[in-house]
């Protein structure tokens, strides 16, 4: 474990029992199963930018229930030999933007797909994904259909970001023997749910997961997303028992158990929108599953004096060379 020193022993041991459904293995094959009956790629067509060193495609692949979901395809230009690969998801309340936004990846040598969330744009990015399922819950996307675990916004979500790892493959310029999964917040929850869901990844980047440990979380953390949970439940007081069961149909720790791909997380010990310690849940259960006698190589890095904005530059740069030892031949 990367900065021990900073990292109290009580975070160090910090692996909770947390609560897995008897059917969460098979939930997630058949909802996978149903999806992947339909062709990935919707439609591929190049996007006109000013940066002459990159190119960029508008990417529609079939998510969730065969729904169209958008995503940025961008690489460095000139290189049509297969890279590479970095698939990106953006946190709660932020679209895909537009594709100068994001650069680190591309810029780095990678290709990069960075994908929508599907009807959560407006609040801190712009995004042309609707959700067009609705269910009884709450007003904001981590309540939407929250009394029943297929009904749940979050089932779409993770389905589309499996999905997307498929979609980028299919994409022309990859290699697909080397893909890894990126996200901060709720995409770094969203890519502990892929590293649980499939398996042959090549690395894993997580910074400030949402979705781990969410019972604890809710309990820890007064701004959304989690204090949203709280406050829908402040109302909503007779569907504790099923948003309990529903949450952990999609708990980070129950995906992280499952996990083989090498995994690189990070945290800042005063955040309260993802306490660290649900960070450190997944952490301490990572790869795991089944009494795995041999876990993969996993890394914590630990920003005592910051908050969810974590290690920001600094943390990338030890993001990126620490992917490209993975990567080494």
């Amino acid at each position: 474990m990367s900065d021990s020193a900073f990292i109290p022993d009580e975070l160090q041991r910090y692996a909770p029992e947390v609560a897995e459904p008897h059917d969460f293995d098979t939930f997630w094959r058949d909802t996978l199963a149903e999806a992947a009956a339909r062709p990935v790629l919707v439609d591929v067509r190049p996007e006109p930018t000013d940066l002459r060193l990159l190119d960029s495609w508008d990417v529609t692949f079939a998510g969730f229930g065969g729904d169209p979901v958008r995503a940025w395809y961008t690489r460095p230009a000139g290189r049509p030999e297969p890279l590479p690969t970095v698939v990106e998801y953006a946190g709660y309340g932020r679209g895909r933007g537009l594709p100068h936004e994001r650069l680190t990846w591309p810029v780095a040598g990678y290709a990069h797909l960075l994908m929508d969330n599907r009807g959560q744009a407006g609040q801190y990015g712009a995004g042309d994904t609707p959700d067009p399922h609705g269910a009884p819950g709450g007003p904001s996307p981590v309540t939407w259909g929250i009394h029943d675990p297929r009904d749940y916004h979050f089932r779409r979500l993770i389905t589309d970001a499996v999905r997307a790892v498929e979609a980028v493959r299919a994409l022309p310029g990859v290699d697909v023997d080397r893909v890894t999964v990126v996200g901060n917040s709720q995409g770094g929850g969203l890519a502990l749910a892929v590293a649980g869901l499939v398996a042959d990844l090549s690395a894993v980047l997580t910074t400030a997961p949402f979705l781990c440990d969410m019972r604890r979380a809710v309990q820890l953390s007064e701004p959304a997303p989690y204090g949203e949970i709280a406050r829908y439940l402040a109302v909503q007081r007779e569907a504790e028992e099923s948003v309990w069961r529903t949450l952990s149909y999609v708990d980070g720790v129950n995906f992280a158990r499952r996990a083989t791909a090498p995994a690189h997380f990070g945290v800042g010990r005063r955040d309260t929108v993802c306490p660290p310690r649900t960070a450190f849940a997944a952490y301490n259960h990572y790869g795991a599953g089944n009494g795995r006698p041999i876990r993969p190589e996993r890394e914590m890095h630990v920003y005592p004096f910051n908050g969810h904005e974590g290690g920001e530059a600094v943390h990338v740069r030890r993001q990126l060379r620490w992917l490209d030892s993975v990567l080494q031949p």
